[in-house]
């Protein structure tokens, strides 16, 4: 008789469940966050078990990891995509690690992908300095309107990051309190700006775009460090049955809900990748300043709408040409595109 387990996986704690092919349930257990624990509670339904289904939590890497070396058929479980019964009136760990064994029986379980174990490291390197780079994002932002503030002057953020003279302090420096709070914001993100470099110069070296992935370098707005982060984020492009689900992933197409013309609500804005959505964004920045079409396109919406959804639009363009590249192995061509 064919077994199927559920694992409800908590920050220390997780609790294991186990049904049959009836539904019937056989084993419930709740193990410290350890592989051997784990493994000893499964071990007696070993040789029956057909498949353990774990959550995609921000911990799953070490279970998924150690359940498929010691030889269990694993699925990751979509979260965002678990539909519950809306009539329970009550819910713990147990029903949630019985509900995802459940789905695994009927057939209906809504999978993420599993990122190959090689390919990770990297890719939460490349997480890194995308989370870098939104920081020193926020300290050039808020030193901008200190001087603004104070100067009514608005710097350029080159001007700002400069590493070999210090551009802010001459505005600053005829007070001692703003030259203080001047210099530790220009000393941070001096020092972010180095560590960036650094990664970036470390995954050069180590990492190259795979054959299939090249051809995202002809995009407008794509150098090679988004390249690699689109190609680890999105994986497989297959995976993506039409370009709306790539585009959906990617975090560019609005989420609302509408019936006869009126708004009915909104969908969950956070389903999908905030990597791709965050790399697409950047590539549609650097387009629209240095790519005339991108820059016609963007300029056309923005006379029709803000700058948000200008933006968000460009790089919902530009994650539909990057689905056809991957996909076809073709060139970028921005005439059909920026029509």
């Amino acid at each position: 008789m064919e077994l199927y387990s559920g694992i409800d996986l908590h920050s220390s704690n997780s609790y294991l469940a186990i049904v049959d092919e009836t539904g019937k349930r056989v084993f419930k257990e709740k193990a410290p966050n350890d592989i051997g624990a784990i493994s000893r509670a499964l071990e007696p339904y070993r040789n029956g078990i057909a498949g353990i289904v774990v959550e995609s939590t921000y911990n799953w890497y070490w279970l998924v990891d150690g359940l498929m070396a010691e030889g269990y058929a694993v699925h990751l479980a979509n979260p965002s995509a678990i539909q519950k019964y809306n009539g329970l009136k009550h819910a713990d760990d147990k029903h949630d690690a019985f509900w995802l064994a459940e789905m695994l029986r009927l057939d209906i379980l809504p999978e993420g992908y599993i990122y190959p174990k090689d390919e990770r490291p990297i890719r939460d390197l490349l997480r890194k300095r995308s989370h870098l780079v939104s920081l020193r994002s926020s300290l050039l932002i808020s030193l901008q309107n200190i001087i603004t503030r104070n100067c009514g002057i608005k710097m350029k953020t080159t001007d700002i990051k400069h590493l070999r003279e210090n551009r802010v302090h001459p505005f600053l420096a005829d007070n001692e309190d703003l030259a203080f709070a001047g210099q530790a914001s220009k000393d941070s993100i001096d020092f972010l700006t180095r560590q960036i470099w650094a990664i970036e110069a470390f995954i050069e070296k180590k990492l190259e775009l795979k054959d299939t992935y090249k051809n995202l370098l002809t995009i407008s707005g794509i150098g090679k460090i988004l390249g690699l982060t689109i190609m680890l984020e999105t994986g497989p492009i297959e995976r993506f049955e039409k370009v709306g689900n790539y585009a959906s992933y990617c975090r560019v197409v609005s989420s609302k809900w509408t019936s006869n013309g009126k708004s009915k609500g909104k969908g969950n804005k956070k389903n999908g990748n905030k990597y791709l959505a965050w790399a697409f964004s950047e590539a549609a920045e650097f387009a629209r300043r240095y790519d005339d079409k991108a820059k016609a396109y963007y300029n056309r919406k923005m006379r029709k709408t803000n700058f948000m959804v200008a933006h968000t639009a460009l790089a919902h363009k530009l994650s539909r040409a990057a689905y056809y590249i991957m996909r076809d192995q073709v060139v970028f061509l921005p005439e059909k595109i920026f029509t």
